[in-house]
């Protein structure tokens, strides 16, 4: 029997749809194929770098690390923790006390040094006195901790005087530091570990401690691509907001008191007293809410980068330098200038 024009136009018509279907589907099954390439590719990335990072050295008993700022905070905790886990710890103290109260509270691998980072006198007899400690074996690691954060304010408020007083501890120690121990970081094939902060990476105030933390961001990128032909690796660690003397309220406020009445009066006009009230209370609020009390977040980066085998560039300690500072260091400028301007007060004469 032969077939009628209607069933021959709706078979052509089926024929044509599975023809042009079929090339279709083939697309998107290969398109669904890269997805899952690609993520598969990701999550087998992810885990040989935590593989990777998991991987520590051995032989810690006979390894030394010298670290400077050890009367108290972040490295105070750092020589009490490398003490107990076996390093020869060599604790540069500003002052006696700080020194005899590390001594007390650790076993005999400890041994303390008086260093200010600010004179290349104390620096050079730390760094002899090292050499004998560590004989043929060499330093394993320098931990450039010392570091002052006042005074910090509004630009117009500082003087020269007050910007030399930070950057001679927070860049220019880590400098003559790191430049001073190197023939002997380069013998054992050592570690150096800056510590910068999160306001290396946004500047979010004026004097010169981001100044100075964004130098020794700058610093350590520099030197790390210079000497790891060397063997010598370089590690960055950037805390976020942390209860330690840097933060504490006292010297903050008394700080900015000296600041405001050093101004001029035509200065000071300009801003208002509503300005420096205001100004103080955002800090206190900052303080209160930002700073977290547990110190080993930032310890625990030191550690890993001094024992893993494979020490990452940098490390962000805290959960406002994870989730608020670096994010930020990364969005447009307006998005930070805009930040800031809600969060500061406006001076009086402002246009």
């Amino acid at each position: 029997m032969a077939s009628s024009p209607t069933a021959l136009t709706s078979s052509t018509h089926s024929l044509h749809l599975c023809r042009t279907e079929t090339p279709c589907s083939l697309v998107c099954s290969m398109e669904f194929l890269w997805i899952y390439a690609v993520a598969g590719l990701l999550l087998l990335w992810l885990l040989m770098w935590l593989w990777r990072d998991s991987l520590m050295i051995s032989g810690i008993s006979e390894k030394y690390v010298f670290v400077t700022g050890c009367d108290s905070g972040f490295g105070n905790l750092l020589c009490k923790r490398l003490d107990r886990r076996g390093f020869h710890v060599l604790a540069g103290c500003l002052t006696e006390k700080g020194a005899d109260d590390l001594r007390r509270a650790t076993g005999p691998n400890l041994k303390t040094v008086l260093l200010n980072v600010t004179d290349s006198t104390s620096i050079r007899r730390a760094m002899e006195w090292t050499k004998k400690e560590v004989g043929d074996r060499g330093l394993w690691g320098l931990v450039n901790n010392a570091g002052r954060s006042l005074p910090m304010g509004p630009t117009e408020w500082m003087r020269m005087e007050d910007f030399h007083s930070t950057l001679r501890v927070n860049m220019m120690g880590v400098i003559e530091m790191t430049l001073t121990f190197l023939p002997l970081l380069k013998k054992s094939r050592g570690r150096v570990v800056n510590v910068a902060s999160v306001l290396g990476r946004v500047a979010a105030n004026g004097g010169g401690y981001c100044i100075s933390k964004f130098a020794v961001e700058s610093f350590s990128d520099c030197l790390r691509r210079d000497i790891h032909y060397f063997g010598v690796k370089v590690s960055i660690i950037e805390p976020g907001f942390f209860k330690t003397a840097v933060t504490s309220l006292e010297p903050i406020e008394r700080e900015l008191h000296r600041l405001w009445n050093q101004l001029h009066p035509e200065v000071q006009a300009s801003y208002g007293e509503k300005y420096f009230d205001k100004y103080i209370k955002v800090q206190r609020v900052i303080m209160n809410i930002l700073c977290d009390p547990d110190l080993s977040k930032v310890t625990n980066c030191m550690e890993h980068a001094l024992t893993a085998q494979f020490p990452r560039t940098r490390y962000s300690a805290g959960w406002d330098a994870k989730f608020c500072w670096i994010p930020l260091s990364y969005a447009p400028a307006c998005v930070l200038d805009f930040f800031l301007k809600i969060l500061l007060p406006r001076p009086a004469h402002s246009v």
